[in-house]
């Protein structure tokens, strides 16, 4: 019994580590700022049809609108109800998107803002996306219903009631993040609204939730919560499945506050792979692709079974949150392929590919004096994502989950998925190849000379389409040709002016 009540208790905590994506599905993508309608046929028409296994969206309750500036991004992380009702649609597009992904075997991944309601400088009122009537300086959310009661003032004991020194941990935790009033999660009430909320939205379907500021809130706090969730609903998951949990902590290192402290939550966002990874790329430092043969626990990195992993997201793609200057992004597309391709290829963590639109850049003192602005609209409504004839996406979108090599390589790693990393070469300098086991293999070539070397895939003999240069259609290659060869060897040319310095080939991609 005891033994049966042990298993009980390991798959019970176990549940919230698994992203529950079908089987064969092993990539998220984030559709940053996406209308809920946009979504849901983008889980229809691509994101099925092509393996991606889920989506993160933008947080779906109800927000200030902000005006000065007008209509940014980050007015979506400034919550006053719990209402879903936002500029990506109301609860009823909300809930025909999740049952029209879940359909098609696409998860859907709340952005769950609970550490905080809107804070200064927004004026009391009704300017809000459903109307909701809120105060932040007198702490009143009624729609919610918040009073002073619930928030952190009393706790916090810095002079000015906002984080001032991020090496205290209790500050970080307890006072005011950028004005953002900071909810008491320590109260059984805080706790029980946020929870009906979360609820709310499992009932509704979705798979999980990315839980946003979590660094800035108790370990204890978030899990008092999570342990109050509803199982997930059984009319698209087994019995008993507990939300997917990955709680967003910027751990560079530098601070007291670790992400291993919130593993017993569920998974967290590992910031320094990105940026590690962009210094690598970008070769600053004398940082070469040799380095990367024991990439992952061995750079540091929390446990590969504990990470959320990722490129860019939508802060530090902006110079936010951990934006290091080496972070890569859509603007810098030649690298930027080669580190999601490496990314997907690579066995750590879980993958979650960015999904942007585009903003014109304005640097003022290396800072992006643009970095506020808000997704393509017409007098904030939020345009519809249009696709081009060539598959790309229109309006001001740009849909990195669509570039061939992405989706290729979202496709490369539904294919290795669970096989042993193998057979690593490199040249010494940023010249690196490696294998899936018997199911896939990838060639690098991020030198300022051209590469030509026969290497050992592991693969079997025969013919095989790259998948970075073309696809594998009608029975032939509309790219590169690799030819393995019974010893399972193939020669490899790479020019150091490819447009994209890379090749993969799978056992899907052989004809």
């Amino acid at each position: 019994m005891k033994f049966f009540l042990l298993l009980l208790a390991v798959g019970f905590c176990w549940a919230q580590y698994s992203p529950h994506t079908e089987s064969g599905r092993t990539s998220i993508v984030h559709l940053f700022e996406w209308r809920w309608a946009d979504i849901a046929l983008e889980c229809e028409r691509y994101l099925a049809p092509k393996g991606f296994g889920g989506v993160q969206v933008s947080p779906p309750n109800e927000n200030a609108v902000i005006n000065n500036p007008s209509r940014p991004w980050w007015e979506r992380y400034q919550p006053v109800s719990y209402k879903i009702c936002t500029r990506s649609g109301n609860e009823n597009e909300f809930k025909d998107m999740v049952t029209r992904c879940n359909n098609v075997g696409v998860r859907i991944y709340v952005d769950a803002v609970i550490n905080h309601m809107s804070g200064s400088g927004v004026s009391a009122g009704t300017s809000s996306t459903c109307g909701s009537y809120f105060d932040p300086g007198s702490r009143d959310f009624p729609a919610v219903p918040y009073s002073g009661w619930d928030f952190n003032d009393g706790k916090c004991k810095t002079e000015s009631g906002e984080i001032e020194n991020y090496q205290d941990a209790t500050q970080v935790r307890d006072c005011r993040l950028v004005g953002l009033v900071d909810l008491a999660l320590g109260k059984d009430y805080v706790r029980s609204k946020i929870a009906e909320y979360l609820n709310n939205l499992i009932d509704i379907g979705v798979a999980g939730f990315r839980i946003d500021a979590s660094k800035h809130m108790w370990p204890g706090d978030i899990k008092a919560i999570l342990d109050t969730l509803n199982n997930l609903n059984t009319r698209w998951f087994s019995e008993g499945s507990r939300a997917f949990i990955y709680q967003e902590v910027i751990d560079l290192g530098g601070e007291p506050i670790t992400g291993s402290e919130y593993f017993g939550n569920g998974r967290v966002t590992e910031f320094k792979y990105g940026a590690k990874l962009g210094t690598v790329l970008r070769k600053w430092n004398g940082e070469k692709m040799s380095y990367l043969n024991n990439w992952g626990e061995g750079w540091g990195f929390v446990p590969s079974d504990r990470a959320l992993v990722f490129v860019d997201n939508h802060d530090n793609q902006r110079g936010h949150g951990a934006g290091g200057a080496s972070i890569l992004t859509f603007f810098d597309a030649r690298l930027y392929k080669m580190g999601v391709g490496f990314m997907l290829a690579h066995p750590y963590g879980f993958t979650r590919v960015m999904s942007s639109y585009r903003w014109d850049r304005n640097f003022v003192n290396g800072q992006d004096a643009n970095d506020w602005i808000g997704p393509p609209n017409n007098d904030g409504v939020i345009k519809e994502v249009t696709i081009n004839p060539d598959t790309t996406c229109g309006n001001g979108w740009v849909c990195e989950h669509r570039w061939r090599q992405i989706r290729n390589m979202v496709a490369f790693r539904n294919v290795v998925d669970g096989q042993p990393f193998t057979n690593w070469w490199d040249n010494g300098s940023n010249q690196v190849a490696f294998g899936r086991g018997n199911k896939g293999f990838i060639v690098f070539n991020n030198d300022d000379w051209s590469l030509s070397v026969t290497l050992q895939t592991g693969l079997p003999a025969g013919t095989y389409c790259d998948v970075i240069s073309g696809d594998k259609s009608d029975g032939n290659c509309t790219g590169i040709k690799i030819y393995v060869s019974s010893d399972g060897k193939a020669n490899f040319s790479i020019s150091n002016s490819a447009e994209d310095p890379f090749i993969a080939i799978h056992a899907d991609s052989k004809l």
